[in-house]
């Protein structure tokens, strides 16, 4: 089995507590829901380092657009709205370390909220009227399947 997901500090606090109210691996187990490998962990944790804080959040690649690189980015498009992405990457890059890519650029700016098909939908919802929604659009709404044409 693969893991389903961390444990948020008051589980892994439930299950010190239940441990040191004297409940055995598995009475702690069967009582709170985790497997006794899990809560045998936790309480081995918190025995040996007293704490019991998941380190996940350090866990995985660094970001090469952090949060101030954002504001960064923002500020740059703000400047100049036409520019391409390769100017973007360019001006980015001029005071960086490590330059990121123009693929790093366009991924970073989608984050953000950034892109051309949104610039393209706002555009075209401003001038358009909103279409009117019959039956095959609730269905595709429901379902997220659109009806087959051929069975009515």
């Amino acid at each position: 089995m693969g893991k389903t997901c961390d444990l948020s500090e008051f589980d892994r606090g439930m299950i010190v507590g239940a441990r040191r109210s004297g409940c055995s691996i598995s009475q702690a187990a069967d009582l709170l829901g985790f497997s006794r490998s899990t809560v045998s962990r936790v309480y081995r944790e918190w025995r040996e380092r007293q704490k019991t804080s998941s380190q996940r959040h350090y866990c995985g690649r660094k970001h090469l657009v952090d949060e101030l690189g954002q504001v960064r980015l923002a500020r740059i498009i703000e400047a100049n709205r036409n520019a391409t992405t390769a100017q973007i990457t360019s001006l980015y890059n001029e005071g960086e370390k490590k330059g990121i890519s123009q693929r790093t650029t366009r991924r970073a700016l989608k984050q953000m909220g950034y892109s051309k098909e949104l610039e393209n939908q706002n555009r075209d919802e401003q001038k358009l009227p909103l279409p009117v929604l019959n039956d095959r659009h609730f269905l595709t709404i429901r379902t997220g399947k659109k009806k087959n044409k051929n069975k009515g």
